[in-house]
């Protein structure tokens, strides 16, 4: 950040009184700009056992496949958030959702929330970020072209805990990827 969103004055990177982190702050109107970690929602959506993932039609990961997720926009829930973007990228309709996991990916201030979700039908399609979406039967779910590490961690969750029927909450925190500079 080089300048200040109320004044346009330049801003500096400093502690500001009564805090104990560097921000930015405007050096004309002592604004301070508060960064602070961004939220991503998404849905794992089910249908008869089968799991509807998508392929991402964007970067990062343009071409991997992911559930359907993105950032929360002001003004929404959550689960709000989970179902707007199962529908925008897969066009499909959600309901029962459940929260299902927590990831903290503090190397890139990100905060992944999935919910588990029922498919409400069969009519899903691409959106504009996603080249195809498709239903997966435990055996046949891309392991190897998975886009991110939250997404094989929830799936392999999702996997282990409905062979005992018991879908706890779960929050961790996720590591950055091993050779990749992109975001997870």
């Amino acid at each position: 950040m080089k300048f200040c969103s109320q004044c346009g004055a330049s801003v500096s990177l400093r502690i500001p009184s009564g805090d104990n982190r560097p921000r930015y702050v405007c050096d004309s109107c002592q604004t301070v700009h508060y960064q602070n970690p961004r939220i991503v929602a998404g849905c794992l959506p089910v249908w008869e056992g089968r799991i509807l993932l998508c392929r991402r039609a964007i970067a990062p990961r343009q071409g991997y496949w992911t559930l359907p997720a993105g950032f929360m926009e002001n003004g929404e829930t959550m689960e709000q958030a989970a179902a707007r973007e199962t529908l925008e990228e897969a066009c499909a309709r959600v309901s029962g959702l459940q929260l299902y996991t927590l990831f903290d990916l503090p190397h890139i201030s990100q905060l992944y929330v999935f919910f588990r979700a029922e498919l409400a039908d069969l009519d899903f399609a691409a959106g504009e970020e996603s080249l195809e979406v498709q239903l997966f039967d435990e055996s046949e779910i891309p392991w190897s072209e998975l886009a991110f590490p939250t997404v094989g961690r929830t799936l392999e969750c999702y996997l282990g805990d409905r062979r005992e029927q018991d879908f706890p909450v779960r929050n961790e925190t996720i590591a950055p990827m091993q050779g990749h500079n992109k975001k997870t």
